[in-house]
């Protein structure tokens, strides 16, 4: 319990020097445009990184982090690994005024660590696909180019449009792409809802085991039990489908229903009945430490084999609970059955009771679609769209433009940009962390999946980001404030709502990029509007250098810190 401690107390370090270190991606442009000073710029962002805890309410990118390395391999010894190494590789960087991604080099860091224990558990030849995810290591590399190529062209469109000489186009052309923006994020609620129904179902799980005992079966063709394993895993999946198809219609009307009608249209119409007793049963053996035994089974031959036992046994529990949620049979007697099947420490008693009794199917059903409600960034998007119209019209047809007031203008809507791209830093980067943080209780069996993660995860990362925020990355804000480009109140606004356009729209769909290169992307496209050459490329290719290699070297920096840590624990 101690060294899990010790690991959330590094991680909420980590998420406030990440504050400190990317203060720079918020505010540089508003600091260096003069519209606030470096002490109301700080407060501002840190008041907007925490708003994003109201906003990002699906934590994708969280749980894309926390399954970065596969389930075996990770263990609290690579994770404190991982962060040790992140934290110094990101205060070197910082110190030296770079600014590296500090979600890379999380991501480096952790899958670095995990590499290091699978080789000392596994072996030199264990295949390095079998340790980290490929699909989500692929994804984050991909987009450390992706993410500012997106920011830019998004960068370089805004700068256009606002210097069309055609006010009416310039409107017409704004609400066309706030049109299609609007379709693309309701697309992304739609899609994510979808999948949320799809684990809460099982559907995902039910899946895989299809396909991986098909797989063994199609080679072992005369094994009668991996026959009947296939059989058992088809059947489950054919129950959960058509439930599935039932409740993603009802779905497709969320905004019409809500997720609360939804969960009980599904509940009264029966259609949870053969997932009811599944979750129940996850629920009860978890508060019967099944998950500290599936943590400690990694490394614990005993544990294993016991770990093994208990799988298979405490399906038996779905029979008694079937009848509990019956009101057949009272909580007592199903506990006196389930210790029968498998025991139940006394010292868990009452925690597997208070799970029985708070237990409700539908208001589980209706928190895991909430979580997919994007709502509040649709809303953002036209809001502000709306806002820029107005203001265009304000200013070129009431009011007489000129430099001036032009220049003014736009000082004032870089309160709105930063404030957006504030918002979007926080959904992203205090959720990699909320990340690291839920892979350590899952290995040390506080919580079953990251859907089960505290309140108190994402309060404490998005207040510890938004006071790291408050402290300040003055070297940074310099580098990205004034090196890159000489940047103008107009340069400014673009920059940041291109770079919170990208960072909403990855965080959509769970991927963690880097705010400090979605940034830069969107400051050179509106730098390089004006010309080319007002772009300083040789401080944009040292940036480039340190990107590529903040990955590989904070993974070697944390394999050499887990021999450390091993030697020690």
């Amino acid at each position: 319990m101690t060294l899990v401690i010790v690991i959330i107390a590094l991680a909420l370090i980590f998420d406030y020097i990440n504050g400190f270190h990317d203060a720079a991606n918020s505010i540089a442009t508003v600091v260096s445009t003069k519209v606030l000073t470096p002490f109301q710029a700080v407060v501002w962002a840190a008041f907007f990184n925490c708003v994003a805890y109201f906003i990002f309410k699906d934590h994708a990118v969280a749980n894309t982090i926390s399954k970065t390395v596969a389930k075996e391999f990770i263990t609290l010894p690579v994770i404190l690994s991982g962060l040790i190494a992140a934290i110094f590789w990101n205060l070197l960087t910082w110190w030296y005024g770079i600014p590296s991604s500090s979600s890379h080099t999380l991501i480096g860091g952790f899958a670095g660590a995990a590499i290091a224990h699978a080789m000392t558990v596994k072996g030199i030849g264990i295949s390095w696909g079998k340790i980290v995810e490929s699909d989500i290591i692929f994804k984050t590399i991909i987009f450390i180019f992706l993410a500012p190529l997106i920011g830019m062209a998004i960068s370089i469109f805004i700068t256009v449009v606002t210097i069309m000489r055609n006010v009416w186009l310039r409107l017409g052309i704004i609400a066309l792409v706030t049109i299609l923006t609007v379709f693309l994020f309701d697309n992304f609620e739609s899609s994510k809802m979808n999948e949320n129904l799809e684990k809460f179902l099982k559907v995902d799980k039910y899946k895989k085991e299809v396909k991986e005992t098909q797989a063994k079966k199609e080679k072992n063709p005369n094994d009668t039990t991996l026959a009947n394993a296939y059989n058992i895993a088809k059947g489950k999946l054919d129950k959960a489908i058509p439930n599935f198809n039932k409740i993603a219609l009802l779905v497709d009307d969320f905004d019409k229903l809500g997720a609360k009608n939804i969960a009980k249209q599904a509940t009264d119409s029966g259609w949870l009945k053969d997932i009811e007793a599944s979750r129940l049963k996850d629920d009860v053996r978890n508060a019967n430490d099944f998950l500290v035994l599936e943590a400690k089974a990694a490394s614990d031959k005993a544990a294993n084999a016991e770990f093994k036992i208990a799988k298979d046994v405490t399906e038996k529990y779905k029979e008694p609970l079937k009848k509990f949620l019956a009101k057949e049979i009272s909580a007592d007697s199903t506990l006196v059955v389930m210790n029968a099947i498998y025991p139940i420490k006394n010292v868990n008693t009452e925690k597997v009771k208070k799970k029985m009794a708070g237990f409700s199917i539908e208001k589980a059903l209706a928190k895991d679609i909430d979580k997919a409600d994007n709502s509040m960034i649709i809303w953002g998007i036209i809001c502000t769209s709306l806002l820029f119209c107005l203001v265009y019209l304000y200013v070129e047809k009431i009011k007489t433009p000129t430099a001036f007031k032009i220049a003014n203008m736009f000082k004032k809507l870089q309160l709105l940009s930063s404030a957006a791209f504030s918002i979007g830093h926080g959904g992203n980067d205090a959720q990699k962390v909320m990340g690291i943080i839920g892979a350590a209780l899952i290995a040390n069996g506080t919580i079953q999946n990251f859907s089960d993660l505290p309140n108190w995860v994402p309060i404490a990362c998005y207040v510890a980001i938004g006071l790291g925020t408050m402290s300040g990355g003055w070297k940074i804000i310099k580098t990205m404030g004034t090196k890159i480009t000489k940047v103008t109140p107009l340069e400014g606004v673009a920059a940041e709502t291109a770079g919170a356009f990208t960072l909403f729209f990855t965080g959509q769909m769970g991927i963690p990029v880097s705010t400090t290169h979605t940034i830069t992307g969107s400051i050179i496209g509106a730098g390089a509007t004006k010309r080319l050459s007002a772009v300083r490329w040789g401080v944009t290719v040292n940036l480039l250098w340190a990107w590529v290699l903040t990955i590989p070297v904070s993974g070697l920096l944390a394999a050499a810190t887990y021999y450390i840590v091993h030697f020690f624990l």
